[in-house]
This record gives structure tokens, C-alpha cells and sequence, in this order.
């Protein structure tokens, strides 16, 4: 028998009750001081049914910050708010991992302490704007980081994935997608370079292998998964040869014997751009895919053999219960764009259940 949505699946330590995964997003609803708050517990609270929930991007630091209303993972009043998130959901039987998160130069000196430059691989200004307290600004061009300053950030994840651990997370995502720092060394639109982090693909990728590495060491890899979005432009981002790019990147993280890798297929407007079945070849352990998928297209993926889990967003931001909807061929609610990003309870824990 073919396996689809509904069926059990080993994630590294842990035994999944479905493969339905609730996509990180983005929602920038945390409380003062970028502390979790009680409508993010219920939140996470309601879609627990999910086989998996990677939560929103969390800081690692004050300085990876990119959004207004974004958590972090770097105080002692953000572990404990996300432990009350991790308790809610283990309450009712979840699993839940935490999305570390570093925006690099998608960000602004109105979001960064002291005024700061945001960082990045290379002095490479992104077209677009952040939203900041004062409204729309520019991208500015960011500052291009040491080797020293890179060390820094590769501990600054070590302590982040030692928080995440004392916030009673189930594991850890590591984001080196959609255009955030770890991206942005990925690819030579934005890498530059002429060190050790930049030109060959061993080079490029060298961030993110010293990252996993230190991630793992105080997870163990079987609590660790990693998120790549090849073709997404969003942040200004391109490659000049993301197959040959990615499927490197892919292989070279096989000896971490991960948890999962996550790739979303977003801005893959022709399949003739992107072979995801050979980047899901190039990597040998269990893969999630994500981009506009619906019961139907999912349930094909996974009985394919293309993928082994499938990440719904919108979808799991309007139907707290997808699963059970899906179950019973149920109507989904439809989601309200208007209240996607910022704001109170409307849009976030309002939507009905069956």
C-alpha cells in the first residue's frame, strides 16, 4: 500500500502521528521585547494536530533582526515564552521544532541595535525596503563581514540551539533559505567574496556546514533539519547555476545524517529551471517539500516517492485542524491575506475549527 498524508513516518528520534508539517511563518505577532505572548501559545496550541509544527523564524541575536514583531531566542524572557508554546503544544500531543533565524543585510539600522549595519557575505545593497517604526525604508548597503565576525555568528547559533533546548523544543530548523544570511553566502548573487567563504561551492557553502556542525554537536543530528529554497527570489536573491549550487549543497550535508532537509519550491515557475527530484536524490536522508500544495498534489508527492513529507502554509494559517479536514475531505476555511502579518487575535487564533 502506498503511503500518503496519514501515514506514520520516523523523523530522526521521533515517530511523526501524520506528514502533514506546519510551514515556518512569519506572522509578527510577538510581544515587548520580541517575547512570545499568550496568543502565540494558543496559536501554536490549535494546529498541534500537525505532524510536525516548525515554528516562525526566531533571532538568534538582537543583531539578525530583519521584522517588527518577529521572536527571538536570545533572552531569558523569550525561552521562557517559548516555553510556554512548547508546553501548549506538547499538551496535546505535538511535536514542535524552532526555526533558527539570521536576516543578514534584509534588515535595517532601524531594527538593529545602536543603529547597526545589517551584515552580510558581501557590501551588496538588496533592492527592496524594510518595514520599520518609521515605515518603508530602503535596504541600505550592509556591512561585509570579517572572518572573525563570521565565527561570531557561527556561536551565536550554538547558543541559540542551546536555548531552543531549554525552551523544551522537540528539535531545531536551521533557515538558509529565501534570501536570510546563511542564504546569502549560499548564492553568488549576494557572495561576492574572495576568502574562504566565498567563490567555489565549498567556499559558499562553508557557513552553513560550520553552522549545522555546532547545532548538532548540542542537538545530536537526528533533532536538526535544514531549509533551502533553490530558485526563490524574494529578497533580491539569484544564482548563477542554483541546480549544480544546490544539489551540492544537499550532498554535502549528508555525513550530518539530519533530521530532514526542507526545500521549498517556491519560484520555480517552470519545472524546466529546477529538478527538485535530482536535489532530492543528491540528499539521502528524509525530505519535506513545500510550495503551494494542496491534499491531492501531497498525497501524490509522498506516493511518488518525491518527498516524504509535505509543508502547508496558508492552508495551516486559516484551518487550525488541516489534518482533521483533511481526513474527512472537510472545506478548508480560506485564508485572509489582510491579516497575514501584524496585528491582534483577528486572523491569527479566530479561525474556526470543525
Amino acid at each position: 500500500m502506498q503511503p500518503d498524508l496519514f501515514t506514520p513516518i520516523r523523523l530522526g528520534r521521533y515517530s511523526l502521528k501524520n506528514r502533514l508539517v506546519m510551514a515556518p511563518l512569519t506572522r509578527n505577532r510577538a510581544g515587548a521585547g520580541n517575547v512570545p505572548q499568550a496568543m502565540n501559545v494558543e496559536y501554536y496550541r490549535q494546529r498541534a494536530s500537525a505532524g510536525l509544527i516548525i515554528s516562525e523564524g526566531a533571532q538568534i541575536t538582537p543583531t539578525a533582526v530583519g521584522y517588527l514583531g518577529t521572536p527571538g531566542i536570545h533572552s531569558a524572557e523569550q525561552i521562557a515564552g517559548w516555553k510556554n508554546v512548547t508546553d501548549a503544544v506538547h499538551s496535546r500531543d505535538g511535536r514542535i521544532f524552532l526555526q533558527l533565524w539570521h536576516c543578514g543585510r534584509v534588515s535595517h539600522p532601524a531594527l538593529l541595535p545602536n543603529g547597526m549595519l545589517p551584515a552580510a557575505p558581501s557590501a551588496i545593497r538588496p533592492e527592496g525596503h524594510a518595514h520599520t517604526m518609521e515605515g518603508p525604508q530602503d535596504f541600505v548597503t550592509p556591512h561585509e563581514l570579517t572572518t572573525d565576525e563570521i565565527a561570531e555568528i557561527v556561536n551565536d547559533f550554538r547558543t541559540a540551539a542551546k536555548n531552543a533546548l531549554a525552551a523544551g523544543f522537540d528539535g531545531v530548523e536551521i533557515h538558509a533559505a529565501n534570501g536570510y544570511l546563511i542564504d546569502q553566502f549560499i548564492r553568488d548573487g549576494s557572495n561576492q567574496r574572495t576568502d574562504e567563504y566565498g567563490g567555489s561551492l565549498k567556499n559558499r557553502s562553508r557557513l552553513l556546514m560550520e553552522i549545522t556542525a555546532v547545532v548538532t554537536e548540542v542537538w545530536g543530528s537526528d533533532r536538526v533539519g535544514v531549509r533551502l529554497s533553490p530558485v526563490n527570489p524574494f529578497n533580491d536573491m539569484r544564482d548563477s547555476n542554483p541546480q549544480q549550487t544546490f544539489d551540492f549543497v544537499a550532498n554535502a550535508l549528508n555525513p550530518f545524517n539530519l533530521a530532514y532537509l526542507h526545500v521549498t519550491e517556491w519560484g520555480c515557475t517552470d519545472p524546466a529551471d529546477f529538478d527538485f527530484h535530482q536535489l532530492r536524490a543528491a540528499f539521502n536522508g528524509t525530505y519535506m517539500t513545500n510550495g503551494g500544495y494542496d491534499k491531492a498534489s501531497a498525497d501524490a508527492a509522498i506516493a511518488s516517492g518525491a518527498t516524504d513529507l509535505v509543508a502547508f502554509g496558508k492552508l495551516f494559517i486559516a484551518n487550525p485542524d488541516l489534518p482533521e479536514r483533511f481526513a474527512a475531505d472537510a472545506p478548508l476555511n480560506t485564508p485572509d491575506v489582510n491579516t497575514f502579518y501584524g496585528g491582534n487575535e483577528v486572523g491569527y487564533i479566530d479561525y474556526p475549527s470543525l
